[in-house]
């Protein structure tokens, strides 16, 4: 299953995330949550906690500014740019997915 939460700035996005990824993980689903915001603060309320949310946007920032290559495949994206949150949540924080592999 895949879910995009989009909308106006200001309506929720983020916390409407933060509660769907973590109740659908505590389900026993396997959840991965991509924070694609241009202020990405799914992190937080995740729980990841304050340090490690800005260290996956500065990792983010670094492939935006040629710094940092882009992942080859979903793995090495979760791998390189992704932490492990409460629950079992796996986010990353990314710019974009380039050749995505279907399913």
């Amino acid at each position: 299953m895949k879910i995009a939460v989009v909308g106006k700035g200001g309506a929720g996005k983020t916390t409407a995330s933060a509660v769907l990824a973590r109740t659908l993980a505590r389900r026993g689903e396997p959840v991965v949550a991509l924070d694609c915001d241009t202020n990405p603060n799914l992190g937080l309320s995740l729980g990841v906690g304050d340090t490690e949310t800005e260290r996956l946007a500065t990792l983010r920032e670094q492939i935006g500014d040629g710094a940092g290559e882009h992942a080859p495949t979903w793995e090495d994206i979760l791998d390189r740019y992704g932490t492990d949150g409460p629950d079992g949540v796996r986010l990353s924080v990314i710019t974009r997915i380039e050749n995505p592999e279907p399913g």
